[in-house]
């Protein structure tokens, strides 16, 4: 297939091109470059990669794709905190509006990246599936449920999005994330000796590994229609729904000589879920995740060794979106509209 990702160079694209390539798809990728790094995606003659504003593309950049897969997105809930309008912007409106000119331009499968963070609180001791209430808690989680809600009126005989509600991700990527629970976990252990916990470690997460959320999507590429067409799916494992304080044990596994340490004014965090993921199992055998919280903890550690971690990496804008977009409106690059001074 012939396929647009959007956000290529990001946590999750720059893992799932090299393996959308694997698969044998020609890929086609679409980046600003917030986050981009030195680290080449790939250099494949079945893939290039373009530098461009997804608010500014048009049907004519979408003609003879089978199918575009949606990642590019301000990614976590401290960069939605930072102005809720910018996350409403450019991960809703500007979402609905791809899907929009994706249909205009005849592409036949539109796949969504969205959170299993819309479930927002749960029932404790409760599974959320996807027919659950959704309770966004933030401007990003927010942005998911209403991108969902308006793309999916789009959806008819010619045009099937799917919308693909990923646990927390974590795990190693060449556009690397320490801002995500078991990244941070497995860094302050490598860095301080520590195993440092935000909150009071009660609340509970959903997390798959960033390579089997790509092993997800690729398996929506190839369902049949009727499997996919406008539905929503969790992409996770049920048996790996943890609690924070569970994550941080995982974490001990890989650096048994850290203690854990629970930051001063971590309360309980209102963010706590468990999710029902049996939909994806069930009705798409073939997809077979091959890792868990564990062995993401063992190849943290392995990764951090390798590129020499430190400290002030904890909090660096390599590796810390929001603080990599703070570096850049402050220094004059970006406007008030998150577009490229020229």
């Amino acid at each position: 297939m012939k396929i647009l990702v959007t956000g290529h160079e990001g946590y999750i694209g720059a893992v799932m091109v090299p393996i959308l390539l694997a698969a044998g798809h020609q890929v086609i990728g679409v980046d600003i470059g917030y986050f981009r790094t030195s680290n080449p995606i790939t250099k494949s003659t079945r893939f290039t990669g373009v530098q461009k504003d997804v608010r500014a593309l048009e049907r004519e950049d979408l003609l003879g794709f089978d199918a575009v897969i949606h990642l590019a997105a301000l990614s976590n809930d401290p960069m939605g905190n930072l102005h809720p309008e910018w996350t409403d912007k450019v991960n809703h409106l500007a979402s609905v509006r791809l899907a929009e000119i994706a249909k205009l331009a005849g592409v036949k499968r539109f796949l969504f990246s969205s959170s299993c963070s819309v479930y927002g609180v749960a029932t404790p001791g409760a599974l959320a599936d996807e027919g659950s209430p959704l309770k966004p808690l933030t401007a990003y989680a927010k942005s998911k449920v209403d991108t969902e809600q308006d793309v999916a009126q789009l959806a008819d005989e010619h045009f099937s999005p799917v919308f693909l509600r990923n646990a927390t991700a974590y795990g190693w990527s060449p556009c690397f994330r320490v801002d995500l629970v078991l990244n941070n976990l497995a860094g302050t252990a490598h860095t301080t000796g520590e195993i440092l916990i935000l909150s009071d470690g009660t609340p509970w997460r959903p997390i798959v590994h960033v390579e089997d959320i790509s092993r997800a999507f690729i398996v929506m590429l190839k369902a049949p229609k009727e499997k996919i067409h406008n539905q929503v799916i969790n992409v996770g494992v049920t048996d790996q729904n943890y609690q924070i304080n569970d994550l941080a044990k995982a974490v001990q596994q890989a650096y048994s000589n850290c203690k854990v340490k629970y930051a001063e004014g971590g309360g309980p965090d209102p963010r706590s879920y468990q999710v029902d993921f049996s939909k994806l199992h069930k009705n798409f055998p073939s997809y077979q995740p091959a890792w868990n919280a564990e062995l993401g903890g063992q190849e943290l550690q392995q990764a951090y060794q390798t590129i020499h971690f430190r400290l002030e990496d904890m909090t660096s804008p390599r590796h810390v979106r929001l603080a990599q977009l703070k570096q850049l409106l402050e220094a004059g690059r970006l406007d008030d509209h998150l577009r490229w001074v020229k």
